[in-house]
């Protein structure tokens, strides 16, 4: 099973989603072509009531910590509660632009 879907089962499994998006945005970044190791999620769950964003993390990054040790690299969470998706207008940010790993450092 591919990464992608993996991350998208056990967040499904997890979580119950009202909407769950999971892109792999690896090919924006400095990897070999076809790699899994950076995506963007964007979830939505009655999960996330009453918790602050970095708790919402931490139960993702917890249901994911396999996925993790295993070659994911980075993940762009964007943790929403129902109301707060309906808020949005059911629109997540973009994510920004890779920098190429220091390549535009000085």
């Amino acid at each position: 099973m591919r990464m992608q879907q993996t991350i998208e089962r056990k967040l499904a499994e997890a979580f119950a989603p009202g909407e769950l998006e999971v892109l792999n945005e690896s090919h924006q970044h400095s990897v070999p072509p076809g790699s899994e190791t950076h995506f963007k999620v964007v979830l939505v769950s009655a999960a996330f009531e009453g918790k602050r964003s970095v708790a919402r993390h931490q139960q993702v990054y917890k249901v994911l910590a396999e996925e993790l040790a295993r070659g994911v690299h980075a993940l762009a969470l964007h943790t929403y509660t129902p109301a707060e998706w309906a808020q949005r207008a059911a629109h997540a940010p973009d994510s920004p632009a890779c920098m190429g790993g220091g390549k535009h450092d000085h």
